[in-house]
């Protein structure tokens, strides 16, 4: 018997379904995640591919010649942003609903980069496909609650963070994505309880 949730891939001790919200979307989110993320305990990429719906999630480092990702980007109508903050990247909060609602009558998709600052840096530099898309950067991020892996960034954030920042801006509708939070926090709560007394404190808590 596999020691895996089928699910949610991750050990069935640490099985995040029991907190997964669905949430209708207007959006469509693509997750794009590098393979050193996959098997990793504490990732959150599933937290979004299990709540919506209307979700992708592919692995990979180079996506240029990734058939169905270019067969998706070339539909009539369909209209792409990736959230990575390069040099022609504008702030997520331009793109206003109503502004991107008129953009297209097809739909609107936001691409996330799930792996390290470094990690996302080289998948970026190896998909030409994504660098011809307008990119976007979450210019309202706070502080993120990661506190089991560390950034070299004080704004960073984990994925589904990210998602949640991006969605809310896209969709105009930050309360309907507060459930992606609150399993996030309930995931990391849960890790830091399986942690040996003082180790948290050790590694992660405040210098």
């Amino acid at each position: 018997m596999s020691r895996y949730c089928e699910q949610c891939g991750k050990a069935k001790k640490a099985c995040i379904c029991r907190w997964i919200q669905v949430i209708d979307a207007k959006t469509e989110l693509w997750i794009l995640q590098h393979p050193s993320e996959v098997k990793r305990a504490i990732g959150t990429a599933r937290i979004l591919s299990l709540s919506l719906p209307n979700s992708r999630l592919w692995v990979g480092e180079d996506f240029s010649l990734h058939e169905e990702i270019n067969h998706l980007l070339a539909e009539p109508g369909r209209q792409t942003w990736v959230v990575y903050p390069g040099e022609q990247a504008v702030p997520i909060s331009s793109l206003c609903p109503q502004d991107a609602a008129s953009a297209t009558d097809g739909v609107r998709t936001l691409i996330l980069l799930d792996g390290t600052w470094k990690k996302a840096y080289k998948m970026w530099q190896l998909s030409s496909n994504l660098q011809q898309l307008p990119s976007v950067m979450l210019d309202n991020v706070e502080k993120g609650n990661y506190r089991i892996r560390k950034s070299p960034r004080e704004e960073g954030v984990s994925t589904v963070e990210a998602g949640f920042l991006a969605l809310s801006v896209m969709d105009g509708e930050t309360d309907k994505y507060l459930p992606l939070i609150d399993t996030f926090n309930k995931m990391i709560e849960f890790q830091i309880q399986q942690m040996p007394a003082g180790v948290y404190q050790k590694n992660y808590g405040a210098s």
